[in-house]
């Protein structure tokens, strides 16, 4: 690493000059609580540009991103294809509040890459997708109850904002505050890989069941693989009490292949949320079904869901491109080459560590896991230690010109736009900052 490179541990003045101005007007200087640099410490990066694989600092600083806007960046910032294809739609309208042409087009595309999708709606996030797929899922099972997995993110929908208690099978009690114990009376949790409590809760109440929701490659508390076999019971028993089983694809849809966990496992879900891949960069949400399940869905139904700017051109021509330059060029092929090079360079790094530390990867998606159960498919509590050398590691990735997601327990991504030379980089730099972390 050079003398320039090194001097990067620290966010320079105009990053901190606006983190001092973004905090006056913003509530903790940033539009999403991640960013905010909490878990790790410091002052937060403000990002002039990206480029490739690349994004620059506003102050000049450049970086190594295995971020790409929590994995929306599949094709890496700011693609020539996908740029040229926005400033065409642009140039056009950017928003018309009526359907347009690249909408039907770009939920051809969808539909027709995953398992068992007849229609689908668009909206403009992962958890605007969540929130109306379960109601849909509701209407068309006249049910109310909804089980989610602990340790699975769902976006941050009232109802879905729910901690698992002490029990097995328990009753949700808000995550967080401002969300009324009522609205998450009708969740249940249950743990991750455990086929004992899923029987448990639908022998007891299998009949009042409207869905259940699951990220099929769990992705927001550590990347948590989960066995085929379990997803497979989860198929089974909601079809066995009339229950929909809903995949969240939104970080694996796209990502991990065409038809997403659902192409990769052969297990088919009832309804199937999207998000990051799908827009290119831009705000795009999508949940779909069958035609049957989607009926419910007004004007054709009586279950309401509405977005204004829902389908808007810019971003549909910005997940159309995505989409097909995927499909043309079959870049699945080349993430799953990137993800497997990344493995075979980091393998002597995590086994010489100074400490345990294991890299747990599923195609162009990884985590590097500071966990003592490395194979781990159940949420995770990391301890002080480990969450301090954590970040410590941060700051010496960031000093070495590596921007990793700002806490212990997101995973990162690579795009297409790596190469072989960035992988080298990225086992140099981490091999280097996790000397350092283990003086903590």
């Amino acid at each position: 690493m050079n003398d320039e490179t090194m001097r990067m541990g620290t966010a320079g003045l105009r990053s901190q000059e606006l983190y001092k101005r973004a905090c006056r007007v913003i509530p903790g200087g940033v539009s999403s609580p991640v960013r905010a640099f909490r878990a790790v410490g410091g002052t937060p990066l403000f990002i002039e540009k990206g480029g490739g694989q690349y994004l620059y600092d506003v102050d000049g600083r450049r970086y190594l991103d295995v971020v790409n806007s929590w994995g929306a960046l599949i094709l890496g910032h700011a693609h020539p294809a996908v740029i040229e294809a926005m400033a065409r739609a642009c140039r056009d309208g950017t928003t018309f509040g009526a359907p347009c042409p690249a909408e039907v087009e770009l939920a051809e595309r969808i539909t027709a890459s995953y398992p068992g999708l007849e229609q689908l709606r668009f909206v403009s996030s992962g958890t605007e997708a969540v929130m109306s797929a379960i109601r849909v899922a509701r209407a068309a099972t006249g049910r109310d109850l909804i089980v989610k997995f602990s340790g699975c993110y769902h976006g941050h929908a009232d109802h879905l904002l729910v901690a698992a208690g002490s029990g097995l099978a328990t009753f949700g009690r808000p995550a967080s505050a401002g969300v009324p114990a009522g609205f998450v009376a009708a969740t249940r949790v249950l743990p991750l890989d455990d086929e004992e409590a899923l029987q448990a809760l639908f022998a007891a109440e299998g009949d009042r069941i409207a869905a259940v929701i699951i990220e099929p490659t769990p992705a927001n508390h550590g990347l948590l693989l989960q066995r085929s076999e379990f997803l497979r019971a989860l198929s089974q028993i909601t079809g066995r009490h009339g229950a929909l089983l809903i995949f969240d694809e939104v970080i694996s849809g796209f990502r991990l292949a065409r038809g997403g966990v659902a192409e990769l496992t052969g297990i088919t879900p009832d309804m199937a949320t999207f998000g990051k891949v799908i827009g290119g960069g831009m705000p795009v949400g999508a949940f779909g079904g069958s035609r049957r399940v989607m009926a419910h869905l007004a004007p054709d139904g009586d279950t309401y869901q509405a977005g204004t700017l829902s389908g808007n051109p810019v971003a549909m021509a910005a997940g159309l491109t995505t989409l097909d330059f995927l499909i043309a060029r079959s870049v699945w092929e080349r993430l799953e080459t990137l993800g497997a090079a990344l493995q075979y360079a980091l393998a002597p790094v995590v086994a010489g560590a100074p400490f345990p530390v294991t890299l747990v990867r599923a195609g162009s998606l990884f985590w590097l896991s500071f966990a003592d159960d490395a194979a781990a498919r159940t949420a995770v509590t990391l301890d002080k230690k480990a969450l301090a050398r954590f970040a410590a590691l941060y700051h010496a990735m960031l000093a070495r010109g590596v921007y990793l997601p700002p806490s212990a327990y997101e995973v990162c991504f690579l795009s297409a736009s790596f190469e072989d030379k960035d992988i080298a980089y990225f086992a140099d730099a981490l091999q280097e900052s996790l000397l350092v972390a283990a003086k903590v």
